[in-house]
């Protein structure tokens, strides 16, 4: 697979007795304090765990969406419905007959924001400072939340949808909600994978933490 880690290896010939530093340059084992090889070899004794770790999580990855997706053309052919592939087929639960475990596959999009959002942005900085005092610090305060950029140049997509549930009666907040929805890009999807457990069928369910988004 294409995602799977190997640690970084030197693609130059180190002569023998010598080690190559963080600029590139060959310097003598002798010259390097014991405790500066111990955090060496502590560090890629643990980066070594971490990169097995990752692949096996990206093979296991693989055979999750594989194997589920067996499953649902096996469904799909039973019921002689069209078969739409895993983009098609949304958010979807498989469960044990014995109700103890499930598996929940789900898929959500991911969204960019266009020019729109600006204009937004300008309604609401219009009501803000037409509105009661009272008014303006709460809502300013969630405005600039919503339009504030990380280092990426990203705003938050959960900020910005709170302010759709925000009504108004001023046709300005309702056409800058309108400018926010018009804003909506898809750019994509992502698929998403969740395990659950239950020793009964009266208990919680207990969630099974494997982050396979960023993997």
């Amino acid at each position: 697979m294409s995602d799977q880690l190997t640690l970084p290896v030197s693609g130059r010939e180190i002569p023998a007795g010598y080690v190559e530093d963080a600029k590139g340059r060959f310097v003598t084992e002798a010259s390097i304090r014991p405790v500066q090889q111990l955090e060496d070899q502590m560090v890629r004794k643990v980066l070594g765990y971490a990169v097995e770790l990752h692949n096996q999580i990206q093979r296991f990855k693989g055979h999750v969406f594989a194997d589920t997706g067996s499953y649902m053309s096996l469904a799909e052919e039973e019921y002689g419905a069209t078969k739409r592939g895993a983009k098609g087929r949304g958010n979807v639960t498989f469960m044990t007959f014995d109700g103890l475990m499930k598996v929940q596959i789900a898929v959500a999009d991911r969204l960019s924001f266009g020019p729109e959002l600006q204009v937004a942005r300008a309604l609401f900085d219009e009501c803000i400072s037409d509105w009661t005092e009272d008014a303006r610090d709460e809502l300013r305060t969630l405005v600039d939340q919503a339009f504030q950029a990380d280092k990426e140049g990203q705003v938050s997509r959960d900020a910005v949808f709170r302010l759709l549930r925000l009504e108004f009666d001023d046709a300005r907040w309702k056409r800058g909600q309108e400018a926010i929805r018009d804003s909506i890009r898809v750019i994509g999807s992502k698929s998403y994978a969740r395990f659950y457990i239950r020793n009964d069928q009266a208990d919680g369910w207990r969630a099974v933490p494997i982050d396979l988004a960023a993997v």
